[in-house]
């Protein structure tokens, strides 16, 4: 910056910043106050979290699952962490004009870094630790009195399966049965009778 008395040193705009966002703070929260209408309940009033009701001590034994997935969490949020630092330090143009070797020792660095952690991703999702409710997979099983042999002889035993096109056998049902003339048609048990308007 110039040395101008008018102008703005790098700490004064950062404490302009600073004073413009406290202001913009306490002038939306005194809006808030001003404007929102306030009509308390014992149901506003109550303790809200995740839309259940608060009952008993809060000295209970809690799920694993809590931990396992509030570590997963914790886990790759540190990568982030640290990927900011190595964006910075890999697009530092005067180390890479130094020796072109540092960027691409930076990138199979970070590379190594990133493909464990999705090692490690994949693995804990092929465990079933990403899902809130893991699936027990229980083989179903009936007490009933019959015997095992009985269903290995029904399993082993070698059925015969006919054509369902070869029509042999319905012709010559059909042909030795006696022949009548006069069918009886089938009668309807049951026949609506719709009463007609007007009458």
């Amino acid at each position: 910056m110039d040395d101008h008395p008018t102008q703005l040193s790098a700490y004064g705009s950062i404490l302009l910043m600073g004073i413009i966002g406290i202001l913009l703070v306490c002038v939306t929260i005194f809006l808030a106050k001003l404007i929102a209408p306030n009509k308390p309940n014992p149901i506003k009033e109550s303790t809200y979290e995740c839309g259940e009701e608060t009952v008993g001590s809060a000295w209970v034994q809690f799920n694993p699952r809590f931990y396992v997935i509030a570590l997963i969490f914790l886990l790759f949020d540190v990568e982030l962490i640290f990927i900011f630092p190595w964006s910075v330090v890999f697009g530092n143009e005067s180390l890479i004009a130094a020796d072109n070797r540092w960027g691409w020792f930076t990138l199979a660095e970070m590379a190594i870094f990133l493909s464990i952690l999705i090692i490690g991703l994949i693995y804990v999702w092929r465990k079933g630790d990403l899902n809130w409710i893991k699936a027990t997979y229980k083989i179903p099983s009936v007490d009933v009195n019959i015997p095992p042999s009985a269903y290995a002889q029904l399993n082993n035993k070698v059925y015969e399966v006919r054509d369902f096109r070869s029509t042999e056998g319905i012709v010559e049902s059909m042909n030795d049965s006696p022949k009548v003339d006069n069918l009886a048609k089938p009668s309807v048990g049951f026949k609506p009778r719709f009463k007609k308007p007007g009458l």
